[in-house]
């Protein structure tokens, strides 16, 4: 075996991604659009509920957040949407699109 090495890096999620790296903020927005359950899978069909956006049950943190008020299904059957939340300091005059 090796020395041990720094272990104080990123670390990976259980999902194989890597974690941000310290003093770095990432601001995303996570929104589950419409339900994609197919209610017909047992008899070979696709029929979908029609449900358009996940409204949790319950308050955060609690096991009734993760169904959805409106359909009943959980939460992992919506449409995941991230939005990155970018910063940006738009006071430069360069982009005024003038060129010299």
């Amino acid at each position: 075996m090796g020395p041990q090495q720094d272990r104080s890096a990123a670390k990976p999620y259980a999902n194989g991604t890597a974690a941000p790296a310290p003093g770095r903020k990432e601001n995303k927005v996570v929104r589950y659009r419409e339900c994609q359950r197919n209610h017909a899978a047992s008899i070979g069909g696709h029929a979908v509920d029609g449900c358009r956006e996940f409204m949790a049950s319950g308050a955060d943190g609690t096991a009734p957040a993760l169904l959805c008020a409106a359909c009943g299904c959980h939460r992992s059957f919506h449409r995941r949407e991230v939005e990155a939340a970018t910063e940006c300091d738009c006071s430069s005059d360069t982009s005024s699109g003038a060129r010299r």
